[in-house]
């Protein structure tokens, strides 16, 4: 959510802003919010006035009382009585007006980086470097799931009696191997200076508007039925409602957090064919990192946090890239954002393992956190990027680790984490 007062004095960069998002449907309620901000403003001078006079009068009719000035002092309370009347309509109208404007403020989008690329869609997102050399081997890479199936590593058709699609059950070394890229992201990210932390794994309907766009939600969150709680869809969402309504000591800046957790979505509309098995799901585990920090950091902080990322898939020996999204891709919180893809040999092309982000001051203004400095109080930029996602990264793993004899090879790094288990064999 974008400051009013920016919106206010700058509405042509807004609406600009709006159109290099392509959300040229929202361009009216710039000049809406406007004319609900000045209606706004009015209602509160007239009731700030009106309080101010009331505290006047207030004094007069005590000065009177003790003149014995009985019948002038009756008259000044009938008239504080009468204005009272109008101040608790004004009252009233503020609410509502404040409101109004809120809830438009929460669908304007946030103002795009100047270096994200224009373009409508994933379609025209760029790629900005590879890392690692992509290798197709003169073997078959079989589907994931037919790797997976051939260790006795999976079990979609149990799943799907006790759950329904989109769920799995993990078995033997596999399961084994999920849990060791988990603990082995943990302790590359504690290596890295985070803080280690596991949160709630449901949070507040308060939370989720401050964290995401109702779109997202809509097309995200499950909702635990007769409870204000939902079941959160990545650790991202809890870590940054973790410091809702707090005003954080300039000096104990930035806040750099490393989080576990299950993940829940629904996943909705239709998926391709190479999103069959355990690429998009309703239920996984994920290692995030978060950063809270000063406004003039938060660039820097964001080139940090995904090549994080990078470096983790490069010590496992998985080439990746990085892609910026560009303003069409972006959600309306965001102010900037690369996604890192991993190389498939069967596919012969990236797909998505990760995505990094910086909102800016968006979600701190949501959720009210602030930053107490030297020159008053202001709102943190808060960060997020994706350190691993099994089990979608465990498709690159597996399909980059495969052998011909259908065995597949354990880097070194993760070896300690599979108890010296260098391959994983039917």
């Amino acid at each position: 959510m974008i400051d009013i007062k920016f919106l206010r004095e700058n509405p042509d960069a807004v609406k600009e802003n709006m159109k290099k998002k392509f959300q040229d449907g929202k361009l009216s309620l710039v000049d809406e919010v406007i004319g609900l901000d000045a209606e706004s403003r009015k209602a509160k001078q007239e009731a700030d006035d009106l309080r101010a006079n009331r505290n006047k009068i207030s004094k007069q009719i005590g000065a009177l009382m003790a003149q014995g000035k009985k019948e002038e002092a009756e008259e000044k309370k009938a008239e504080v009585a009468a204005q009272a009347k109008r101040l608790e309509e004004l009252e009233e109208k503020e609410k509502e007006l404040e409101a109004e404007i809120t809830k438009i403020m929460m669908v304007i989008p946030n103002i795009i980086d100047p270096s994200v690329p224009i373009g409508k869609d994933d379609t025209e997102n760029v790629e900005i470097k590879k890392y690692g050399e992509p290798k197709i081997p003169d073997y078959d890479i079989p589907y994931h799931t037919d790797i997976m199936e051939n260790l006795n590593g999976i079990d979609l058709d149990s799943a799907r009696k006790v759950a329904g699609n989109g769920f799995y059950y993990l078995m033997g070394d596999i399961a084994r191997l999920h849990s060791a890229v988990i603990a082995y992201a943990r302790d590359f990210m504690i290596n890295r200076g985070f803080t280690y932390c596991i949160p709630p794994f449901m949070i507040r309907g308060n939370v989720v508007d401050g964290v995401m766009s109702f779109a997202e939600m809509d097309a995200m969150m499950y909702k635990i039925e007769g409870e204000d709680l939902y079941l959160i869809g990545t650790s991202e969402h809890s870590m940054i409602g973790k410091f809702i309504n707090t005003i954080i000591q300039e000096e104990e800046l930035p806040k750099t957090l490393t989080s576990y957790s299950p993940c829940f979505r629904k996943e909705k509309g239709a998926h391709g064919l190479e999103e069959r098995g355990i690429y998009r799901i309703h239920q996984f585990e994920k290692q995030e990192m978060i950063v809270v920090c000063k406004p003039e950091e938060s660039p820097v902080w964001f080139d940090r946090l995904w090549q994080n990322t990078v470096d983790l898939f490069r010590s496992m020996d998985i080439p990746v890239r990085t892609i910026e999204c560009c303003s069409g891709d972006l959600a309306d919180l965001k102010v900037k954002s690369y996604d890192v893809e991993a190389w498939s040999p069967r596919q012969k092309k990236y797909f998505e393992v990760g995505s990094c982000s910086n909102l800016g001051d968006a979600q701190a203004r949501r959720l009210k956190i602030r930053v107490n400095g030297e020159k008053g109080k202001y709102f943190a930029h808060t960060l997020n990027n994706t350190v691993v996602a099994p089990p979608r990264m465990l498709i690159a793993f597996l399909e980059n680790n495969l052998q011909e004899d259908g065995s597949v090879r354990i880097p070194e790094v993760l070896q300690p984490y599979m108890g010296g288990q260098k391959v994983i064999e039917k």
